[in-house]
């Protein structure tokens, strides 16, 4: 039942936001209603964050089965061992779960060499020509087998900056890092992608 509660892709968002008591109740009562077996409050987290945690998957795998089936597996581990997240000990909910998922994409990649290249969900952008749509299909393929070829550490800082947008020291609470080994760590990467794009 759990694995039907969590099977999604994007688009839940929708769903959650037509029930405005989760709004209401925060994460961490609904942890403690989980702790206690209560499948509702898990699928109230559920539809609540899947969707962000689905898009940082799919950062680092660029398939989308592949990111369902890691966000999966993540929400999983939670419901089996719900204590595993304590208020008060552990950061905020969303900020340990990016922690969580990032080290199942980690090991998922190590699994699964070589890298993917992103899935066919490229969607063509009417206003462009064909020729147009191409080029710009080829830059963003050409970024993302940079990005992927980070070390490691620059990669996830990369990801949970840029692309989820969480804020420098979100990063580096989600890395266990100081601040500054953070932003250190997005220097680099970002001066070794501008080197690796002058050179194509």
């Amino acid at each position: 039942m759990e694995r039907d509660v969590i099977r999604t892709g994007a688009g839940n968002s929708a769903i959650a936001s037509s029930l405005p008591q989760e709004a209401v109740e925060d994460d961490a009562r609904l942890l403690a209603r989980i702790t206690q077996g209560e499948r509702a409050a898990f699928a109230t987290l559920v539809r609540r964050h899947n969707d962000r945690f689905y898009r940082l998957a799919y950062r680092f795998v660029a398939n989308r089965m592949q990111a369902e089936d890691i966000v999966q597996d993540a929400f999983l581990k939670l419901w089996e061992r719900p204590a595993m997240w304590q208020v008060g000990r552990n950061a905020a909910f969303t900020t340990w779960f990016y922690r969580v998922v990032v080290n199942l994409c980690l090991d998922h990649q190590k699994k699964k060499r070589p890298l993917p290249l992103l899935d066919d969900s490229w969607v063509m952008d009417e206003r462009e020509t064909h020729e147009e749509t191409l080029l710009h299909r080829e830059k963003q393929g050409l970024l993302e087998a940079q990005i992927a070829a980070l070390p490691e550490r620059q990669r996830v800082a990369l990801n949970l900056c840029f692309y989820e947008e969480l804020s420098n020291q979100e990063a580096a609470e989600v890395m266990g890092i100081r601040l500054k080994a953070l932003q250190s760590l997005l220097m680099r990467a970002k001066i070794t992608l501008k080197e690796k794009l002058k050179e194509n």
